[in-house]
């Protein structure tokens, strides 16, 4: 079965069996989180016109700090409701990877 990760180094953060793709980017269901202290909570906020308001976080591992480096939607727009709540990752500072 297909699955995606998503690595920091040589450090799965996220892996999942079932994800969406949306513009290029794969959101991963929030489960799909292995370890979730290494999220802080980020001041950003971002707006796209037809999924919502997008939240941050930045990713700390291995005493390395990622900032901004994942974004999720807490609540959508209607047009996007199959990434609600779910996790993606800029491919400059996550390798995101799948098999």
């Amino acid at each position: 079965m297909p699955r995606a990760l998503a690595k920091v180094g040589d450090r799965v953060i996220a892996e999942t069996d079932k994800w969406e793709t949306v513009e290029g980017n794969i959101y991963f269901p929030s489960s799909a989180i292995k370890d979730r202290s290494i999220l802080q909570d980020s001041d950003l906020s971002t707006f796209c016109p037809w999924k919502g308001h997008a939240s941050y976080w930045s990713i700390n591992v291995d005493g390395q700090t990622l900032e901004n480096a994942a974004w999720y939607y807490k609540e959508t727009y209607d047009a996007a409701k199959n990434i609600e709540g779910y996790v993606a990752f800029y491919k400059d500072k996550v390798e995101i990877v799948q098999e």
